[in-house]
This record gives structure tokens, C-alpha cells and sequence, in this order.
């Protein structure tokens, strides 16, 4: 059986570890002469010893401010009990107490996922007021609802979302952890993967299950596009991913539900966070938001000018749409990062993708490619985007863009 190990450098000597444990089974001690530099000596005045009756209650790892205590075979040979880690957990995502797409996207993937191993599927939701929703998940399939409803979670924390998730996974034990490839999501996830001791393989765009072995099989795009990479996650648990939004169907409302919600305590170790909230303030714009558009309409560096992006933006406005733009145009300040399209942006599949003055470079095209319908304008005839364009209309989008407002703006 494993057992508790205490990485002294990390240690500050706080005591928290022994007050919590429920066993006794942490003492205080001297240092011996010559045990530990003189440095770590003088950071923590005592030892931590861990004792043989320790139950591996993982109490005194939720507390640690350092996360100096640590499961000695997840320093040596991965996560033990490996076995015992069950269940496809899907992190549900929300803002302003709604759930946001990419959670369904993650829920109806895992349940295929859950379905091959036998195995339940379970949503997590953080926030505060949040059990009508934490309801609703069960609509969508899914066996489990873990919520934890707090004041201290109304606001996102990165520092409590992560504690908070590692002090689930630790009490339950996944064995798949999805989340969506959002700010969020991108933001606290990895910081729990650190404090589980596991892998995390970030932006996937597909998930499987390995028949021989039963482990997860993440797929993502590398080097700019051009490879998929497949990822296993062998020996630590739980096996976790993030997952770009618009890339798998969502699971559909159901009238019926099966499952239960299960009520979690905010645990003490995110009640505290060295970062204080002062101010949320949401981008104002009169399009709709871009990942959750059927209708986009992108600029690029061939507007030429970022005052052109008036052109893009009415284009969308009279289509109902949203407006997009190319890595070129986000990086030379045109138009904020929120806007952009492509593997360092968002994933988008619209039913219409109008790509303006767009050059068609492949991390661009590795975003937008799933349209239904891709509409290309661009005076280069030779421009790469429009080897994957529906249709293409060769010529300047200065003299075409305001013909097409002019057109759809009169109805016919």
C-alpha cells in the first residue's frame, strides 16, 4: 500500500497537517544535524514525520498551503489504486448561472465514453444559487450531479475552482476529467493536474476509448495543424483533457431524468485565495457571441486598414451574425483577441463561415474548417482558403463586402 511523503523543501513549518489529521498519525520533530540544509531548517523549525497508522485520508494534503505532502507513489511509479478510479466526469462550465455550450458538447461525448467502460457519468458545477442548474444536468443524461454552491464561488477564482476540484477528485476518484478548452477551463484545470500529480492534454478535438486497455485516448492537433497526436494517460489518475468548443455534438434534452444532484461542502483549503476580486466588466458588443454563432462573418490582414473592420461588422450586424477575425488582424491590435478564429483562437462551426480579405494560413483553417457553408473573398486567386471554401469570390473586398450589405440590407 502507498503511503504519505513530505517534500521538506516546500514545507513552512505551519502545523496544519497535524492539527487536521483525525489519527494521530502526524508528528513535529527535530531535525537531525546534517538531515536538511541549513536553509530548509530555517523555513520549517521542525520535521513532518507521517506515522504507520495514517489512513490515507488525504486531510492533511487538502490543507497543506505548500502542497508539500504528497502520495510517495505518485513520486515514483504514478497514482495508486489505479483500479479503483471510476466514473467519466464532465466539468459543466457556467456564467452568470448558465450553462455554457461546451458543457453539453463534453456531457454528450462522455456519456459514449462512459458507455464503453460501463462506468457513470457525472457533471461537477461550481457557483453560488446554483441547484436549479445543478437540476437541469440531469436532463442531459447524466447519472451524478456534484455541485458546490458557495457565496466564495459566485465570481471565478483559478486558486478555488482548483482546490475545490482537487478535493473532489480526491474524495470520489474519477477516472476521466473533461473540461472545456474556454478561459476557464484553460485557466484553474491545470493547476489541479498539478496538485493531483496527473497529465493534462489540452485543446483535443477527439476522445475514444482503447479497446485493449480500456485507457482514454486523447486526440489534438500539433505542429501547427499538420499532425494529430494521440495522448494516453497510463499510470496517473484521473486521466484529464480539456476540449475546444464546436467540435462534438451536444447531448439532447431529455424530459426524463435518472440521476441525483450530491451536495459538496466548499472545502477549507478554497476558502482562502491570495487574489481578491475588484471588478467584472463584460465587452460590449452589438453582435452575437462568437463561439455560439450560426452566422460568422471574419477579417483579415487584407482589410488593410483596421478602420475597415466596420465593413466586417455590418456585414454581420445585417446577417445576425458575429464577427470573427484572423491571428494577423488580432496581433497587429485591429480588433481584441475575443474575435479570433483559429488553433490559438477559438473553433468555430457555424452553418456560414464568410471569410473577408483571409489568407488562409492552416492554424486558421485548423478553426473554421468545420463550417457548413464557407464563403471565401479574397483579390488573390491563388489564397489557400479557398481550396476549402464552399464558394470563393475573387476580388476586393472593399468593392464586394458593401455590394453584399447592400443586398441582404434591401431583402432580396
Amino acid at each position: 500500500m502507498s503511503k504519505l511523503d513530505v517534500i521538506f523543501e516546500r514545507c513552512i513549518g505551519c502545523n496544519k497537517c497535524q492539527e487536521v489529521c483525525p489519527f494521530g498519525a502526524i508528528e513535529m520533530r527535530a531535525w537531525e544535524p546534517g538531515e536538511v540544509s541549513a536553509e530548509v531548517a530555517k523555513k520549517s523549525k521542525q520535521k513532518v514525520v507521517i506515522l504507520e497508522n495514517c489512513t490515507l485520508c488525504n486531510q492533511c494534503m487538502d490543507v497543506c498551503p505548500t502542497d508539500a505532502i504528497v502520495l510517495e507513489a505518485q513520486l515514483t511509479g504514478g497514482t495508486p489504486d489505479r483500479e479503483s478510479y471510476k466514473g467519466v466526469w464532465v466539468f459543466a462550465e457556467q456564467r452568470n448561472g448558465a450553462i455554457c455550450g461546451v458543457s453539453f458538447e463534453l456531457i454528450g461525448e462522455g456519456a459514449k465514453l462512459a458507455a464503453k467502460l460501463g462506468e457513470p457519468l457525472c457533471a461537477v458545477l461550481f457557483g453560488h444559487g446554483i441547484e436549479e442548474q445543478a437540476r437541469e444536468l440531469l436532463h442531459y443524461g447524466v447519472d451524478h450531479v456534484y455541485y458546490v454552491d458557495d457565496k466564495r464561488l459566485e465570481h471565478f477564482s483559478d486558486e478555488r475552482y482548483a482546490e475545490t476540484m482537487t478535493h473532489l477528485v480526491r474524495r470520489f476518484k474519477p477516472n476521466i476529467l473533461l473540461t472545456g478548452a474556454t478561459a476557464v477551463g484553460r485557466t484553474f484545470i491545470p493547476r489541479a493536474a498539478v496538485k493531483l500529480r496527473s497529465g493534462l492534454t489540452a485543446d483535443c478535438t477527439g476522445l475514444d476509448i482503447e479497446d485493449s486497455t480500456r485507457l482514454l485516448l486523447q486526440t489534438r492537433p500539433t505542429f501547427g495543424g499538420n499532425l494529430m497526436a494521440i495522448i494516453r494517460t497510463e499510470r496517473y489518475r484521473p486521466q484529464m483533457a480539456t476540449v475546444r468548443h464546436k467540435v462534438m455534438k451536444p447531448a439532447v434534452r431529455r424530459q426524463e431524468i435518472k440521476g441525483d444532484i450530491i451536495k459538496v461542502e466548499l472545502p477549507d483549503s478554497a476558502k482562502r485565495t491570495r487574489v481578491k476580486l475588484l471588478q467584472t466588466v463584460d465587452e460590449v458588443a452589438d453582435t452575437v457571441n462568437l463561439a455560439d454563432a450560426d452566422i460568422i462573418v471574419s477579417g483579415g490582414r487584407g482589410l488593410g486598414d483596421p478602420k475597415h473592420f466596420e465593413l466586417i461588422e455590418k456585414l454581420a450586424k445585417v446577417l445576425g451574425g458575429a464577427v470573427g477575425a484572423s491571428r494577423a488582424a488580432v496581433d497587429a491590435g485591429w480588433i481584441p483577441y475575443s474575435h479570433q478564429v483559429g488553433q490559438t483562437g477559438k473553433t468555430v462551426c457555424p452553418k456560414l463561415y464568410i471569410a473577408c480579405g483571409i489568407s488562409g494560413a492552416i492554424q486558421h483553417l485548423a478553426g473554421m474548417s468545420s463550417s457548413e457553408i464557407i464563403v471565401a473573398i479574397n483579390k488573390d486567386p491563388e489564397a489557400p482558403i479557398f481550396k476549402v471554401a464552399t464558394y470563393g469570390i475573387v476580388g476586393s473586398l472593399h468593392e464586394v463586402v458593401p455590394a453584399l450589405i447592400q443586398r441582404f440590407s434591401d431583402g432580396r
